[in-house]
């Protein structure tokens, strides 16, 4: 299918690794250039490289903290005016919820909630000015059904959810559209530390925690990014300007819902 994106330009946060390098692949081959950031600077280099060179669009890495202000100031003076804005940050720690005090809340609003926020009151306007836009924010499926161990992600995720509910709706008849993509259990980074905390927590090895939270996936394993990413460059497209404000969940069918 012809995404019908070719030639546009998009911000991908977090893109040097993981789902946000899956989502910021699946644009390039569908011919968007590409402004991406990390804090990682070797692989954020090695990925903007990668891409450039595979799908033979321009990709501009910048190295940054997108979650610290001065950081996100300077992504957003080299990003410009973009088509598509997909958010993406590292989730806050697992624990329990008599461990976390106000800073801890307070670093998992920044990341997981005012920072995706703050990037759509910079671009959003320009796309409503232009009468075209996609947003897409990744954000998890505990949003729907809370993880318990995830206490800080469910609270700064699901208060994104909100924002989004409202702000949706009042940006889509200028062309934008603004979804929630939720991701499951996926093969990236964040997976293998979580398999760790349950292997801690537990006394399986890591190899055995992994088999029994793949055994609670109905499709019997791991996502992959490239999957994910092309989910993501779907509600990017021309095709998806009737999707406002969805919570779409990318989980292999482990959240057990009726709706």
């Amino acid at each position: 299918m012809d995404l019908g994106i070719r030639g546009k330009t998009a911000l991908v946060t977090a893109a040097s690794k993981g789902l946000g390098r899956g989502c910021a692949e699946a644009l390039a081959a569908a011919g968007v250039d590409l402004v991406i950031c990390a804090r990682g600077e070797a692989a954020l280099v090695k990925t903007a490289s990668e891409l450039a060179e595979t799908y033979g669009v321009s990709v501009t890495p910048v190295v940054a903290d997108i979650t610290d202000a001065a950081a996100r100031a300077r992504v957003l003076d080299a990003t410009g005016a973009v088509d598509i804005l997909v958010t993406n940050a590292g989730g806050p720690p697992p624990g329990v919820w008599s461990d976390w005090d106000r800073d801890d809340f307070i670093r998992a609003l920044d990341a997981n909630m005012l920072t995706p926020i703050a990037l759509m009151q910079a671009l959003v306007p320009g796309m409503m000015e232009r009468g075209w836009g996609r947003v897409v924010n990744i954000t998890s499926a505990s949003v729907r059904a809370p993880v318990d161990v995830l206490g800080l992600s469910n609270t700064a995720r699901t208060g994104l959810t909100g924002f989004v509910a409202g702000t949706a709706r009042q940006v889509a008849g200028k062309g934008v559209a603004i979804n929630n993509l939720l991701p499951g259990i996926h093969a990236t980074d964040r997976a293998v530390a979580l398999d760790q905390g349950v292997s801690v927590k537990t006394g399986l090895s890591p190899e055995d925690a992994k088999r029994q939270r793949e055994a609670s996936i109905p499709v019997g394993r791991y996502g992959t990014a490239a999957e994910f990413g092309a989910t993501c460059a779907f509600l990017c497209s021309v095709h998806a300007g009737f999707i406002i404000g969805q919570n779409i969940l990318a989980d292999g069918g482990a959240t057990n819902l009726t709706i």
